[in-house]
């Protein structure tokens, strides 16, 4: 077994990945590796997209998702557009199926180069989130941030996206609110044992929200799919939009809204942008890499030049 793999440093929304190609191996990146990449400011990153052999007959792969901390995430929807586009370019498929920790997931590239991921089925019961206490109605709980009779944030919308997320609905632009020092705080309140994703969203319209995320094992991102989905869900669910809505992710750096539709058979489908950035090669289990030297620009991102004789492409 050769001791390096092909990754791609790539990104959803701004949403900072790390597509690892662990197929033809046995072991999995390390969270020592993911940790020394994340220290490292040109291979820092949000998630690590690890690609292995399928599991199980039917599907394309089965993506192994880590936080920039090292820890496991179940699920990570700007991730895996940028799978979608790696493996499109690489395979030429379009369509693809995967196994993950919260399941089966299935996306696609469309003509426009806009990647749709079905992210499968919200759960609200507080035990399947979870949550440390019971509550009949997860839409609203009771949990604030700030003094009793002014409190700061209060009484988000949980839910389960395959990774618990707690969304407080704000009255101004998300990125007024000091999340980098609120996050943390509200990540590991003892209401979450497994900790949760909290995002602040601002109603715009009954067809537009305007959000910002604390990620749960990445602390403050550019942008946070999964997060998309639970805001999209819980403003359909407490009648603030309808089930279909754009999310202006209000710190991201690409101008592009994520599109969710949270259909009639209760699935959740999110529509958005992935972008390659470069290429090379990292060891997984001592995360020491190298970028491959050679690169040439084709519209307005870098595709990685390999040896002589082999084709090219992304992974």
């Amino acid at each position: 077994m050769t001791q390096t793999v092909e990754f791609a440093k790539m990104n959803g929304l701004g949403n900072k990945i790390l597509v690892v190609d662990m197929r033809g191996r046995k072991d999995m990146v390390s969270p020592q590796a993911a940790i020394a990449l994340n220290a490292d400011p040109d291979t820092a990153f949000d998630q690590i997209m690890a690609i292995h052999d399928p599991r199980i007959v039917g599907t394309d792969a089965y993506i192994d998702i880590l936080n920039c901390d090292g820890t496991k995430a179940q699920a990570c929807g700007n991730g895996t557009r940028c799978v979608v586009q790696a493996l499109a370019a690489e395979t030429g498929k379009k369509a693809f199926t995967f196994q993950t920790v919260a399941g089966i997931l299935n996306a696609s590239e469309h003509e426009d180069g806009m990647i749709s991921v079905d992210m499968g089925l919200p759960r609200f019961r507080w035990s399947d989130i979870p949550l440390s206490e019971e509550f009949h109605d997860t839409s609203r709980i009771e949990l604030q941030i700030g003094p009793i009779d002014d409190p700061v944030l209060h009484s988000p919308s949980v839910m389960s996206m395959g990774n618990p997320h707690a969304v407080f609905w704000v009255d101004r632009d998300p990125m007024d609110f000091d999340l980098a020092r609120i996050g943390p705080l509200l990540e590991s309140h003892p209401m979450f044992p497994e900790k949760a994703n909290i995002t602040l969203a601002q109603v715009i319209s009954d067809s537009r929200l305007r959000t910002r995320t604390f990620e749960r094992g990445a602390g403050l991102t550019l942008a946070c799919g999964s997060a998309a989905c639970a805001a999209a869900v819980s403003g359909a669910r407490t009648g603030r939009t309808g089930r279909r809505v754009e999310i202006d992710v209000a710190s991201s750096p690409v101008r592009i809204p994520l599109i969710i539709e949270w259909r009639e058979d209760n699935h959740v489908i999110m529509t958005g942008p992935a972008e390659w950035e470069w290429a090379g090669h990292v060891d997984p289990v001592t995360g020491a890499w190298t970028r491959d030297l050679a690169t040439q620009e084709v519209g307005t991102r870098e595709v990685g030049t390999r040896e002589a004789g082999e084709k090219q492409g992304v992974l």
